[in-house]
């Protein structure tokens, strides 16, 4: 089975950092033989989440009139994993990537007809998060990271990584001496591979992380 990964790139500069990391994610996903696509989120969203008592639909569904409907139908919800890439605005995500979030409500609330279908799949999902930003200061991605870790939580997703590039110019991140996009590269190929930890209280427990032998130390 071929497994189905989504990325998202959440700022309008095709050729900017967000890009460069996203397409980056692309390629290592497609050297592992995953069936990927990118899809720039400016092309399919136009306008934010409405008062949905006024707006929706006699039949229960959205009625804003652009593409957001078939990315977050057609792509999103049978993918089984998705990549959000995004700047860093403010300390935040890019207006594009939070309208993503927040436009879904209309498809999982309990007034769409559909919403148990959407709900099932928009679960368990492998997710991953690449960031792009001109500050070096750690903290500029905290609150975005959050809000990350906090979607896969409420969706029972995984979270499986967290991705940062920095850089100005468009393309600069290409410079940053960590590698992002080296590190992004590699993310896209090993997504649905890598062991992933999020303990409960109540969770089994291996008594190694990596592999199966018994080291000291």
């Amino acid at each position: 089975m071929v497994n189905t990964l989504l990325v998202l790139a959440g700022s309008p500069r095709r050729e900017g950092n967000s890009a460069t990391l996203a397409k980056a994610v692309v390629r290592g996903a497609q050297a592992a033989g995953t069936e990927v696509v990118l899809r720039f989120l400016d092309d399919y969203i136009s306008g934010f989440l409405r008062d949905c008592r006024t707006c929706r639909g006699a039949d229960g569904h959205c009625t804003i009139a652009d593409r957001y409907g078939a990315l977050f139908r057609e792509d999103f919800l049978p993918a089984d994993g998705v990549v959000f890439c995004s700047p860093i605005y403010w300390y935040g995500l890019s207006a594009q990537t939070k309208a993503f979030f927040d436009r879904s409500f209309c498809y999982y609330a309990a007034s769409n007809p559909d919403s148990v279908d959407v709900l099932n799949g928009m679960a368990g999902k492998r997710l991953g998060l690449v960031l792009a930003s001109e500050e070096t200061y750690p903290g500029a991605a905290l609150g975005i990271m959050a809000q990350m870790q906090e979607f896969a939580r409420y969706t029972r997703s995984d979270l499986v990584d967290v991705i940062r590039g920095i850089g100005n110019s468009g393309g600069e991140v290409r410079d940053d001496p960590a590698d992002p996009l080296a590190q992004a590269e590699r993310f896209g190929g090993e997504i649905f591979q890598r062991p992933y930890s999020d303990y409960r209280l109540d969770t089994p427990r291996a008594r190694r992380v990596w592999g199966d032998g018994d080291h000291a130390g």
